[in-house]
């Protein structure tokens, strides 16, 4: 009987992880490919992918909670969520924040599970080199453009490809070219003109780069997941509102105590994890 009871708040908690990094995915500069990483389904995720008919009874079963709650929290509260993102946006993103920070002891000791060399070290500082530039240069950068069927099928290929290169938020990828906002009122609403071009995409990027991340792991393991590990952490800073992180002011010890709550929520997951 206890087992069972285990078993049931386990799979619990892995929906409300699926929900989390269906939020990740939609809330703007978030990425659900970390927080995929940060609860350990990135890899099951990526060796699912890249052989599907292979490992669809070995992984199926582990992964469908996390894609049930995926789906809850991208189509459904993630539309909650927005708004508490637009209304309190510091205390939220620092949620966000709290909850991968207080991952990353947990996947520095996975990433070395097959030791580490200078070559895993070269890996996690040039991954994080590359997501500081790129996403310094996304905001930066502003073009305006129409949204049509060509576009949101950038869109698809931008959501899928958060979730196979941790780090790479769609929508930072989107916002400076003024497509997030109607691709995501787009995917509420159902909208067929969205979601046929959005889905090809998707579908396009997964089959296309899944396979090659998989091999990746399985022949550069350390190498892979130190650079990981590199995007994780410099998608993370470049969403941390430091300006808003202060002692001294009401607001700003709202934003610490959300930083420190969502690092004691990452312990709390990470314990259950190992259940």
């Amino acid at each position: 009987m206890r087992n069972i009871s285990v078993s049931m708040l386990r799979c619990v908690f892995h929906v409300f992880q699926g929900a989390v990094i269906g939020l990740g995915a939609v809330l703007p500069g978030i990425s659900g490919g970390v927080l995929s990483v940060v609860f350990g389904v990135y890899k099951p995720l990526m060796e699912f992918l890249a052989n599907p008919l292979a490992r669809f009874k070995s992984h199926v079963p582990r992964l469908l909670p996390y894609i049930v709650g995926y789906v809850i929290g991208f189509m459904g509260i993630a539309n909650l969520l927005a708004y508490f993102l637009n209304e309190h946006p510091d205390p939220s993103i620092c949620l966000f924040v709290g909850l991968i920070a207080g991952m990353l002891p947990s996947l520095w000791k996975e990433a070395g599970l097959q030791g580490r060399s200078v070559k895993s070290f070269v890996s996690m500082f040039v991954s994080m080199s590359v997501i500081f530039a790129l996403l310094i240069w996304l905001r930066m950068a502003s073009v305006p453009i129409t949204p049509g069927f060509t576009w949101y099928l950038f869109c698809g290929f931008s959501l899928a490809l958060s979730i196979i290169a941790p780090g790479m938020s769609f929508s930072a990828l989107l916002m400076p070219l003024g497509l997030y906002a109607p691709f995501v009122e787009g995917i509420g609403h159902m909208a067929p003109e969205v979601l046929i071009p959005g889905g090809i995409g998707g579908i396009i990027t997964i089959v296309c780069l899944s396979k090659a991340v998989n091999s990746l792991f399985e022949a550069y393991y350390s190498e892979a997941f130190h650079g990981i590990l590199g995007i994780i952490i410099a998608a993370t800073v470049m969403i941390v509102p430091f300006g808003s992180l202060s002692l001294f002011d009401p607001q700003g010890l709202v934003n610490v105590f959300f930083l420190a709550a969502g690092v004691f929520i990452a312990g709390v997951m990470d314990k259950l994890n190992a259940v």
